[in-house]
């Protein structure tokens, strides 16, 4: 049994739009923050965004601020990541992971504990 699944990635053109969602299963601390994560091919694996434990808080790259949006429903405990306005260097393996802090969202690996399989995006026409 995973604890963090994601899902909704695939094939799509510049300029286009993709949700992704990360699912977390009971073993998953929904009362800490979580992030979301991309490796491109060759490269290391980059901070996307996050959010706080309740979602109140976000954080985001500054290469992906006002194209993405971070949301959380711990009820039915997903994290969503709403890309727009997507790129070709947007294209990468997507993760989603879950820190050991509540409150604050850090932007690096070590911080975080569970990840997920990730999911591809691939931006292209």
């Amino acid at each position: 049994q995973e604890d963090l699944v994601e899902s909704g990635g695939g094939l799509v053109q510049p300029g286009g739009s993709l949700i992704l969602s990360c699912t977390f299963t009971g073993r998953t601390d929904d009362n800490k923050a979580m992030g979301w994560f991309r490796q491109a091919l060759g490269k290391e694996r980059e901070f996307v965004g996050g959010a706080s434990w309740s979602g109140a808080i976000t954080r985001y790259a500054d290469s992906v601020k006002g194209r993405f949006t971070i949301s959380r429903d711990n009820a039915v405990r997903t994290l969503d990541l709403q890309m727009k306005s997507l790129k070709p260097e947007d294209t990468a393996v997507y993760y989603c992971a879950d820190s050991r802090n509540k409150n604050y969202v850090p932007d690096k690996q070590n911080e975080y504990n569970t990840w997920g399989q990730g999911t591809q995006v691939t931006v292209s026409s």
